[in-house]
């Protein structure tokens, strides 16, 4: 946007003039036609109303310090979120099956999934990986680690519309709950950077028993927040290992260490990786040695305990059943266990239902955390849309304050006198107030790029507003009284800032007209902002000038009004 701007400054002074020089013509005094007809709507109808207001400035400033009040009142209704929806015609089921389940089994839910979906005509296409996550299809979604109980379905819709895809997404998310045997969820893509869920909450603490605990507490208490849905707790079920309790001291008479041990088992359940068997074409595979099985219960090619009591395990000694030298037990372990800077942490995390706002959901949820009473040496802390927020966010605050003070000084430069630069830099509420109705009207809430497109509205505003009050240092440098120098320069200069404004407006309509979930927020701010500020700032801007110059000097008495700014810029 800055070279654009730079770019656009060396036009207007090179070849603008070069091409006004050589194609304008001579016209009347009064104008051309167009000119004529927007100079006679002014006197008709600006003029009238700005002369009320400028016999009642003290009522306009307070009207207009309402509404900009007003608007602002609309932030909570609004809602905060960091990134939109992708609005893209795609959506991903991951489907987890219960650990050390099969590929088979694991399959077996994918094909149930399948034939679900092709009973929808919306869908175009449904294509799906099993055992690994997905291939990267977005550029902020990662495919998941290779496991026998993991797999993702990638679903192509015909066309993307808002109302009938999300309908579409909540009657499959009923049905596909119905499933047994797995864990599915539907994620649409988002736009921004990768975050686990929308709702996620992180639990630390040493004692993994006792993270378990609060964990089942948290999940429970957010699974009855209004708005959440698909709450997931990765320690709410647990995974069943099998330990072998070796007697070491027999172990040793007979000659058999820990390693034969482990080596014996690990052949009988999974197979030892013994070497790689070169294939034609280059290409290669894993050798593994495993010992045939016949358990007692048919279909199956697994050892049970009882076969593995059995198990024969050589050493220096010879070879003796695995019963006489351990005990086999099953004891139950978390399917997961997260570190972070070395402490142990679980994750809870939830989605947020359709229609409901996110950022509402998750301040529910910090309210929530804030009152769980936690044991010593535990605490929680967000993560989520709440984390991805303050990240993203960060950097945005001091970047409006730089900009701010940036014009702020760049005026004070120019005008010589606070007061001027107050009357100029009173536009930004006013385009602010534009922007937030924008957003309200329109059901977007005030997300990433709409803040951005707040930023981009202030030099905008601003530049706006410039040419009134430069143009009013102008008359009043010509021993025009300062009522008369803002009348006169309201009504003139109104045609041309209305141009200014109508030329942005129509720049930003395509944008608007896309319905871009990642851009529209930002055009409707700027739309929104420079209609109330073109509008508004017509009446703001001369009852300040009123208020606020009238012991200003004139002529040459110095202050900020005291000379033109430069003629080219109010010309």
């Amino acid at each position: 946007m800055v070279v654009t701007i730079l770019a656009s400054l060396l036009v207007s002074f090179t070849l603008i003039p070069f091409l006004a020089s050589r194609f304008l013509r001579g016209e009347s005094e009064h104008g051309n036609l167009a000119f004529r007809a927007m100079s006679r709507l002014i006197e008709g109808a600006y003029r009238p109303v700005l002369n009320v207001v400028m016999h009642r400035p003290r009522l306009t400033l307070f009207v207009a310090a309402l509404l900009v009040a007003g608007s602002f009142a609309l932030v909570p209704r609004i809602g905060f979120s960091v990134f939109p929806k992708a609005g893209i015609p795609q959506f991903l089921i991951h489907v987890q099956t219960p650990d050390g389940s099969s590929l088979d089994t694991t399959d077996a839910v994918v094909r149930t999934i399948e034939d679900d979906l092709r009973r929808e005509p919306d869908i175009a296409r449904v294509t799906s990986s099993v055992g690994r996550g997905y291939p990267p299809v977005y550029y902020n979604v990662w495919p998941r680690n290779q496991s026998a109980s993991v797999a993702d379905v990638l679903v192509q819709l015909h066309g993307y519309q808002a109302a009938r895809t999300t309908a579409l997404l909540e009657r499959l998310r009923v049905r596909v709950a119905k499933i047994p045997g797995a864990e599915i969820i539907i994620r649409e893509f988002e736009n921004g950077p990768p975050v686990v869920a929308p709702i996620e909450l992180r639990v630390t603490g040493p004692d993994l028993a006792r993270l378990r605990q609060l964990a089942a507490e948290v999940a429970a208490q957010l699974a009855r927040l209004p708005g959440t849905r698909d709450v997931r707790n990765p320690l709410a079920v647990s995974r069943t290992d099998l330990q072998v309790v070796l007697d070491e001291p027999k172990a040793a008479l007979i000659g058999i260490t820990a390693v034969d041990v482990d080596r014996s088992v690990r052949m009988a359940i999974s197979g030892l990786d013994v070497g790689t068997l070169k294939m034609p074409g280059g290409r290669s595979t894993d050798i593994l040695v495993g010992l045939p099985w016949h358990a007692e219960r048919e279909n199956s090619d697994r050892p049970d305990l009882g076969n593995l009591a059995k198990l024969e395990v050589s050493g220096l000694g010879g070879s003796v059943p695995l019963a006489q030298l351990a005990e086999l037990q099953l004891q139950p372990a978390p399917r997961l266990i997260s570190h972070y800077d070395r402490e142990r942490y679980v994750s809870v995390t939830a989605e947020v239902q359709e229609g409901a706002n996110a950022q509402e959901v998750s301040q529910a949820a910090l309210r929530m955390m804030a009152g769980l009473p936690l044991p010593p040496q535990y605490r929680w802390s967000a993560g989520g849309l709440v984390e991805s927020q303050k990240e993203s966010f960060s950097g945005l605050g001091p970047a409006v304050i730089i900009a701010i003070f940036g014009v702020l000084a760049i005026l004070v430069l120019e005008f010589r006198s606070f007061r001027a630069t107050f009357i100029v830099a009173a536009v930004i509420p006013l385009g602010a107030m534009g922007g937030l109705l924008a957003l309200f009207l329109s059901g977007e809430t005030l997300s990433f790029t709409a803040s951005i497109g707040f930023v981009a509205l202030i030099g905008i505003e601003v530049k706006n507003s410039l040419l009134l009050v430069d143009f009013t240092s102008q008359l009043r440098a010509e021993g025009v009284p300062l009522a008369d120098a803002i009348a006169r320069a309201g009504e003139i200069r109104f045609f041309p800032i209305l141009l200014t404004s109508m030329t942005a407006i129509g720049g930003m309509l395509p944008l608007v007209l896309e319905r871009s979930a990642l851009y529209s927020p930002l055009a409707l701010v700027i739309i929104g902002g420079l209609v109330s500020s073109t509008i508004l700032s017509r009446l703001v801007t001369p009852v300040l000038s009123l208020l606020l110059l009238k012991d200003e000097g004139r002529g040459g008495g110095g202050g900020a009004l005291s000379a033109p700014l430069s003629s080219g810029l109010a010309s």
